[in-house]
């Protein structure tokens, strides 16, 4: 039987970069996958890559969307074991120029998303006496960054969200993870790239060693390295792992 044995896995933001190297693995695993995201188009594209997958389009910032998202979801697949929250969003800007709409942004993908999607699933992960919670929130996480306060703000907010409901499950069968990737070779990244060079000059082989200089091995994390960290904390194996926030940055958190 395969590692995961036909378990219900949802991933939210599943249809590029991080998300879908997450689906991918899951789904290799044996795992049936739901991708929710706003793009409906690209679920569909990465669903179709994916041996048992669906795509339900929603936006996880609101409550009633995810709702509906994840009763269409277990409808077809059932009530959902796993769970990785990794829908997110960056936005750059000095503090001073952080306005209230910037503010809300970050909080209302990187954070409420999770929330919203941690309660959709949890009343029948206790139920079943079994589930896996996996954040993706990010070194933003664990440390500062200039310029991204808003950003950071909410990642310390997704591990400070881990940390709690792990201890508020920790006599069942759920567990609740975080996973914090450095840069990562994304379209996210690629667009801090484009900042950069709209902002410098530089080029963008320039930009790129640059983020790639925060991490101790001078490289970007690659997208399956964190899926690897997220499978491991779905599996049968990690049951003791739980309120853990398990940094994939070549070392530059320690």
């Amino acid at each position: 039987m395969s590692a995961l044995g036909g378990a219900h896995a949802v991933v939210t933001g599943g249809g590029s970069g991080i998300g879908f190297a997450i689906a991918q693995a899951l789904a290799g695993a044996g795992a049936r996958v739901t991708l929710i995201g706003r793009d409906r188009a690209r679920l569909d594209r990465a669903a179709a890559g994916l041996a048992a997958a669906q795509a339900i389009a929603a936006d996880v910032s609101d409550d009633d969307a995810v709702a509906a998202a994840f009763r269409r979801a277990a409808d077809e697949f059932g009530p959902p074991a796993i769970l990785v929250n990794n829908a997110g969003q960056a936005e750059s800007a000095p503090f001073h120029r952080t306005d209230p709409a910037l503010w809300q942004r970050m909080i209302a993908v990187n954070l409420t998303g999770a929330y919203l999607c941690c309660r959709a699933v949890l009343p029948a992960m206790l139920a079943q006496d079994y589930g896996r919670i996996v954040n993706i929130a990010s070194t933003a996480g664990l440390k500062g960054y200039a310029y991204v306060t808003a950003y950071c703000a909410a990642k310390h907010g997704l591990v400070g969200l881990t940390r709690a409901l792990a201890m508020e499950t920790a006599r069942t069968g759920v567990t609740v993870n975080a996973v914090c990737p450095g840069y990562t070779d994304t379209d996210m990244v690629a667009e801090s790239v484009g900042r950069i060079v709209a902002k410098t000059g530089r080029s963008a082989e320039q930009a790129r060693a640059e983020l790639a200089r925060g991490n101790p091995q001078g490289r970007l994390v690659e997208p399956r390295e964190v899926a690897a960290a997220v499978l491991f904390l779905c599996g049968p194996d990690a049951a003791a792992m739980t309120g853990q926030a398990i940094a994939v940055a070549g070392g530059e958190v320690t």
